[in-house]
């Protein structure tokens, strides 16, 4: 069994209908999904789960873009998941981000990045545990 972590396709790349797309690309990576669902947040969900970032300017914005439409959610397992996964995103500015990447491919701007992802095997049990509160994120 590998490190498992916390995939969220955003409402954005959902409106776009590329879900296949990135999950292939997971897959292709190596990640493996073990769990899945589609939902649609509240606002006051979206601000639950990124109340981290509840100081951040951005976090009206965000948790508005979040709450928007549907999301896919998923536990991603593999080796070295969060890092792998980190990279297979690409960095937060799709303009920014490396060729490939899924945020090169399927965002349009900082907010509308079609994929979240943990930042940290801590984040993801956090974030895995607020999608997924019955599932043991260290094993089967």
């Amino acid at each position: 069994m590998g490190e498992r972590t916390l995939a969220i396709i955003k409402p954005d790349a959902v409106k776009k209908r590329v879900i296949g797309d990135i999950i292939r690309r997971y897959e292709g990576a190596g990640l493996q999904p073990i769990e899945m669902k589609m939902l649609t947040l509240s606002k006051k969900e979206a601000e639950e789960f990124y109340a981290v970032h509840r100081e951040r300017p951005f976090f009206d914005s965000l948790t508005s873009f979040m709450a928007r439409g549907p999301i896919v959610v998923l536990v991603l397992e593999g080796e070295e998941a969060v890092r792998r996964y980190r990279d297979l995103m690409g960095a937060t500015d799709p303009a920014k981000a490396e060729s490939g990447t899924i945020r090169a491919v399927h965002g349009t701007s900082i907010e509308e990045n079609a994929v979240h992802g943990s930042d940290s095997s801590e984040t993801s049990k956090f974030e895995v545990g607020y999608f997924f509160p019955k599932m043991d994120i260290n094993s089967r």
